[in-house]
């Protein structure tokens, strides 16, 4: 059977970019972890950008299956969209790649970095904003804003996932989704 050189090139690549983050990742360490001379890399991809790029398109293809997953037609608006944010920012708690990257956005401010977070944030939020403009057009939900009120949905959950947790001991699944269901389609009016 014929090794995949390509896919060895990526798995070593991610390997890399989970474990020393991207600043730190060169060419000569993707090489020795995939066992390939450096020749080889520059045969499928340009440099390290482009071998970056092709990863976090990757992550981000994987994370849509994690959300599309999580949504049952069957099941409400809300409940779809509590169960894909749940997963979403679960994976990417979860994921070493996504956890390097955050931290090496944070610590350093590495510019390619920087630009993937965004990247992965906008892949989320356009994944919720589909789904409100659905939503509103079958009438489950009031008229409003797709952008901004996907914004306000995935910036609760983060809150409520990652912030909390720095002072407090964790929220368990069913109390984000009655704090989410609370705030976003109760309300505080009586």
């Amino acid at each position: 059977m014929a090794i995949d050189r390509r896919q060895q090139i990526i798995d070593a690549a991610t390997n890399s970019f989970s474990l020393y983050g991207y600043k730190a990742t060169t060419i000569d360490q993707v090489a020795k972890l995939a066992n390939v001379g450096k020749g080889t890399i520059y045969t499928f991809f340009k440099n390290k950008e482009e071998l970056f790029d092709e990863i976090i398109n990757r992550l981000i293809k994987e994370m849509k299956e994690v959300a599309d997953d999580a949504v049952k037609p069957s099941d409400s608006f809300y409940e779809n969209v509590h169960r894909a944010l749940y997963r979403l920012l679960e994976f990417r708690k979860q994921h070493q790649l996504t956890i390097k990257l955050s931290q090496e956005a944070r610590d350093i401010g590495t510019p390619a970095v920087l630009d993937v977070m965004e990247k992965l944030e906008l892949a989320i939020l356009k994944f919720i904003e589909d789904k409100v403009v659905l939503a509103v057009e079958r009438g489950e939900i009031k008229e409003c804003d797709p952008e901004k009120t996907s914004f306000i949905m995935m910036k609760l959950y983060i809150a409520l996932i990652f912030d909390w947790e720095k002072r407090h001991s964790p929220l368990s699944k069913e109390e984000i989704s009655q704090l989410f269901e609370f705030y976003i389609f109760k309300g505080l009016s009586n």
